[in-house]
Parts: structure tokens; sequence; C-alpha cells
């Protein structure tokens, strides 16, 4: 199971990252031991890019305890049984849904089979033969249809294009037993920039969306990609959806943080000079996630999107060389990275290691060490 595999999927921000990591272009040059950038990470308390979980881009203990019995097992009930006590308009239920997909489309990717084998994932088909009017499970075929079109499937062919609107059928029949619950919708979300909803039937769709969840996190950055110019929209019409919904975010919300998204998904495909990480478009986006984690930390109330901002800013503050900042962001997100944008690179916890080595560089040439960071 590969989380983060599955959130690249299901959001497709792109493959913006890859132009702007130096390494892509003969590789981030660390400097020789004893200088300043040689400093260790493992001297503040990180994880060994080895112990890198790449699944998820925070803890959830529960979800792992249940897939690793589902898959060791093959006995669906207690993905069941998770999600059914899983609040359905929140942003956990999402990325459960998300994974139970993931597992069963990375295994059968791995374990194809014929007619007669047994091929991989087999417990989803089990789950929804058995078990039919099971709202969790039929949430959990939508989203897996949608990653197996994005995944197999080549953009504009007639597989892509069947494999979609069987996904559509399902989310609609998933919403149908589950009337309150927004995740069939934010999935129908992929569906629609795939198939190339028109803006109507987009509207139409994010509205039932918003009736069921109007700060739902995730469903934001799901609809997001629709607006980019790579899909059906431009760079203005993101950035207007990104800010107007920051506009109306709430204190405790992460709303706040989605213009960094916005940001993110249309930088420009060529090596950026240092002038654009300093930039007002930049700053203002990473002051508005700041605050957005900042108001979600003080509420005191979990929210598994929290990570997925964090990790973004620290990819923006090293690259801003805003080394503190990015540093007291490490230490809450170290150990998990499944998040973009490390998931757009076909090592994750390589990609996130050599930005949380700069990160440290940068530090400690500036005066900061273990004992100046507090944890």
């Amino acid at each position: 199971m590969e989380i983060l595999w599955v959130l690249l999927a299901f959001l497709m921000l792109g493959a913006a990252l890859g132009p702007f990591l130096m390494r892509r272009r003969g590789g981030i040059r660390l400097a020789a031991p004893g200088a300043p950038d040689a400093a260790d990470p493992a001297h503040y308390g990180f994880a060994l890019q080895e112990e890198l979980d790449i699944r998820m881009p925070g803890p959830d203990q529960d979800l792992l305890d249940v897939l690793d019995v589902v898959e060791r097992s093959g006995d669906w009930k207690y993905a069941a049984q998770l999600l059914a006590g899983t609040e359905k308009d929140g942003e956990v239920r999402w990325q459960r849904v998300q994974a139970f997909a993931g597992a069963a489309s990375l295994a059968l990717s791995r374990q194809p089979g014929g007619v007669s084998a047994n091929p991989g994932g087999q417990w989803l088909r089990v789950w929804r033969a058995e078990s039919p009017k099971d709202a969790g499970g039929a949430a959990v075929h939508a989203e897996f249809l949608v990653q197996q079109a994005f995944r197999t499937a080549t953009p504009g062919t007639d597989e892509y294009r069947i494999i979609l609107e069987e996904a559509k059928a399902a989310c609609a029949e998933a919403a149908l037993l589950a009337p309150g619950d927004p995740v069939p919708h934010i999935t129908e979300l992929a569906v629609a920039r795939g198939l190339a909803y028109s803006r109507e039937e987009f509207d139409q769709l994010w509205l039932r969306i918003l009736d069921r969840a109007p700060r739902h996190m995730g469903a934001h950055l799901a609809a997001l990609p629709y607006f980019s110019e790579k899909w059906h929209g431009s760079r203005a019409q993101a950035y207007e959806f990104a800010e107007a919904a920051a506009a109306r975010a709430q204190e405790g919300s992460l709303l706040s943080a989605l213009p960094l998204f916005a940001v993110f998904e249309h930088l420009p495909e060529v090596n950026l000079v240092s002038g654009f990480w300093e930039s007002e478009v930049v700053r203002k986006a990473v002051e508005g996630a700041q605050f957005a984690e900042h108001s979600k930390r003080s509420a005191g109330a979990g929210d598994p999107m929290l990570a997925h901002v964090r990790h973004l800013l620290v990819f923006f503050l090293v690259r801003s060389e805003r080394w503190a900042e990015a540093m007291h962001q490490l230490i809450v997100v170290d150990g998990h990275v499944g998040a973009l944008p490390w998931t757009l690179s076909p090592d994750p916890a390589a990609e996130y290691a050599v930005f949380r080595a700069l990160a440290v560089a940068g530090y400690e040439a500036n005066g900061g060490s273990p004992a100046t960071l507090s944890h």
C-alpha cells in the first residue's frame, strides 16, 4: 500500500516538481565533511531515510493495523468496520477510502492474475460481492476505479474513458448508499477532470460537495486541478478558486493554505532563480499556509490534512532559504513522507531526505544547532 501514489492519482497536481530540483540536473552537491552543509540530520532525531514511511503524510495507526490484517487475511470486514466507525464528513474518511482503494489497486498491479488466478486486491471484489449495499465498500470501489484509470490507462484512449465512465457510475451508486457522505462526490472530481466535465457539470458536482462538507480541505485540493492550465482552466482561474476558498476560511480551517497549493500547481517549468522564491506571490501564499497551520494547531483538533500543508511548507521554505522555519516544520512531519511534493518523485523518501539535509545544512550555516531547535 502506497497512499502517496493514491494521493498523486487523486490530486493530479502535475509533474511540476522535477524542473525545480537541482539534483535532477546533475545532482545537489552536499559539501565536504566538516563544512556547514555536511551537518547530520540524525543529530536532530530525524528518521533514517530507509525508515521513512512513504505510505501516508502522517500517522494513522488504526488504518495501518487494519490494512495489515486485510492484506494478510483477505478479510474485508475489518476495513468495513473501520470505515463504518469513521466520521462521514471529516477528512479522515476520505483518506482512509483512498488508502483501501490504493492497497487494492497496487496489489492488482503487482499480481494481475487471469480468469482462474487469484489476483491481488481480491478482498475488494469479495467485499462488493458479499455486501453490495455496504456504503464503505461502494466508496472504496469507486475510488479504486479512478485510480485504475490514472494508473493503468492512457488519457484519451477508449480504455481510459471506459474505466472513468464505470467510476462515474460507481460514484453515483456509492452516493445513493450514503446520502450525507461527501466522499463519493469528492472521488467524482477526478472523473470530472478525466472526462472533461463542462463547467456547468462541474459546478453542479461542486455544489453537492459544498452542501455536505463546505470546509473539506481534501475536497478543495481535489477540485483545484480542474481549474489548472494543465486541465480545463488557467492559472488565473486556479488562483481565483484558491483565494476565494481562503477568504471563506474560518478559524481553525486549513483553507487559508489553498493558495500555496495553487502556486505549486503552476510553478513555471524552468529552472527558477532565487528571486522567484522571494516574490510576493510566494510570500503571501506561504504566509497563508503558515497562518492555517498555526490556526489548526491552536484549535487542538487532529486533522490529517495538516501534514499535507506542513510538507508543502517544507518545500517552499527550503527553496526560500528560510531554514529555521523549515526546521520547525520538519520536526513535526518527520517520519512520514506520503505527501506532495515528495510523491511526484519515483523515490519520495530520497526526495524528502535531500530537502531535509539542505534545511539542516542551511540552519547550521546560520548559527543553528540541535540545542537551539525546540521540539
